[in-house]
């Protein structure tokens, strides 16, 4: 009989501790945790502007002038007069070739000029006394003519001294080697004790530094939208360089190549901008962007604005309701 009794019990104890589980999982269902806020976002009204295009371009900054430095006369250098890698002003000394063949070569040139001016003034003398002789029929004709010859020749060899002499002191000057231009000089290729053979051995390099040329070359296509203004030279660049941020420098185009590369289908311009910091150095990368000619109306939005998925642009267009609509865009 205990056992009997004892059983129902024990049932009925598991069908109540099932239904407080059901009432609680019925509870906890009923009242669901309270999730974020949705997120608050900025919105932009978006502008309409004209505006001119901008097309980009790669290009190498070269030097307005550059001078491969060679010596005019031939010999041993006997002192390199700079600092390589220095900025030099036009005339400023760089080499000195040894001057002493060339101080001897003047001097005797100046010898052979006293010479023959002394040798001229003799045959000066003796055609003005044949000319008072002729007169008095004191000498012969032939005489006289000979006289008169001798003062000619006399006279044309001091030229040719004078000639020489002039020759000789440009020679000796040549022998200190100066720079052609202003600019910044780059290594000394020939030192102290060298041969240097005139018109043949390379000293050093030179390159002027304010302004600078960009090069760059355009397809057929793009440089149709700037072809109006591009014969003119008006066409504004804007150029920046590999350490920098967008394009913080100013320049023009001027010049245009006379005709498209038929085997690339592209035509070189060249743009000038001066380089007073000396940010640009010739061989140097350089971004290009060049302006176009003409003005359209574009829609202006926020860089931040502009998101990328894959291939393609969109933006976030507030929609009815206050929603935000996703908008595929094609940047300008």
């Amino acid at each position: 009989m205990p056992r009997a009794i004892r059983a129902p019990v024990l049932a009925g104890l598991a069908v109540a501790v099932l239904v407080a589980l059901a009432a609680s999982a019925c509870s906890s269902e009923a009242a669901p945790a309270a999730g974020p806020p949705p997120p608050e976002v900025s919105v932009a009204t978006v502008l309409t502007r004209t505006v001119g295009q901008w097309d980009d371009f790669t290009g190498r900054v070269a030097a307005v002038e550059a001078v491969e430095l060679r010596p005019r006369v031939s010999g041993y250098v006997q002192r390199v007069a700079y600092a390589e890698g220095q900025e030099v002003h036009k005339g400023d000394l760089l080499f000195v070739v040894d001057p002493r063949p060339y101080q001897a070569t003047l001097d005797r040139a100046q010898a052979e000029l006293a010479r023959a001016r002394a040798e001229a003034s003799l045959a000066h003398a003796q055609d003005a006394r044949a000319q008072a002789l002729i007169e008095a029929k004191a000498i012969s004709r032939e005489e006289f003519e000979q006289r008169r010859a001798n003062t000619a020749g006399a006279a044309a060899a001091v030229r040719a001294a004078e000639a020489a002499v002039s020759s000789a002191r440009l020679d000796l000057q040549f022998t200190q080697v100066r720079a052609p231009i202003g600019g910044r000089a780059g290594r000394a290729l020939v030192t102290e004790g060298n041969l240097a053979q005139a018109d043949a051995t390379l000293l050093t390099t030179l390159v002027s530094q304010d302004p600078v040329f960009i090069y760059f070359e355009s397809d057929e296509q793009t440089w149709l939208r700037h072809a109006p203004g591009a014969g003119e030279g008006s066409n504004a660049v804007r150029v920046g360089v590999s350490s920098e941020t967008g394009y913080p420098h100013e320049g023009t185009v001027d010049f245009v190549d006379n005709q498209v590369d038929a085997r690339t289908g592209t035509i070189r311009a060249r743009a000038v901008l001066r380089n007073p910091d000396r940010m640009f150095t010739p061989g140097q990368f350089a971004r290009v962007q060049l302006q176009g000619t003409r003005q359209a109306p574009a829609l202006l939005v926020d860089d931040k604005a502009v998101l990328t998925d894959q291939d393609r642009k969109y933006v976030y267009v507030l929609g009815p309701g206050n929603t935000a609509q996703r908008k595929d865009v094609v940047l300008g």
